[in-house]
């Protein structure tokens, strides 16, 4: 293991940077190209890398599968709670106006950071949840088989 000691170190350095810049593109969604699920499938890189570069277990401390599919539950009901949210004031599903019915484009913009805040905490679920499926499978093949 010791000889992988750089590609750890970088691995360490990058993981935080990785955050960063997803919370950077989820949070400029609706001004720039991006938002939520280009940010959750960034988020997802950061965890997976670490996982990578670590080990299923190593990431799986950090962030445990129970939490994965918990946040996949999560994102759904923040999106579809907006949604009903909506519904319930008597306006369409998924029309943001009436989240500030006094200046529409204020809504509009409380709205959309929702949505696709849901989308973002989805995507970063379904994304670690596969790679934790993928990785904890057996191999068919043992490394001499090769």
């Amino acid at each position: 293991m010791e000889h992988h000691l750089i590609l750890r170190v970088v691995t360490k350095l990058l993981v935080g940077t990785i955050i960063l810049f997803a919370f950077y593109v989820q949070f400029h969604g609706d001004f720039s190209p991006g938002g939520g699920f280009q940010a959750g499938v960034i988020m997802a890189v950061a965890f997976i890398l670490y996982g990578l570069v670590f080990g299923l277990d190593a990431v799986q401390q950090v962030f445990p599968p129970w939490i994965v599919h918990k946040l996949v539950a999560l994102g759904v009901l923040v999106y579809a709670g907006t949604g009903i949210w909506n519904m319930v004031l008597g306006y369409e599903f998924l029309h943001y106006g009436s989240l500030n019915p006094h200046h529409m484009s204020h809504g509009q913009h409380t709205g959309i950071i929702w949505v696709e805040a849901g989308v973002g905490i989805t995507v970063t679920g379904v994304m670690i949840a596969i790679f934790y499926a993928f990785a904890g499978r057996a191999p068919r093949l043992g490394d001499d088989d090769w």
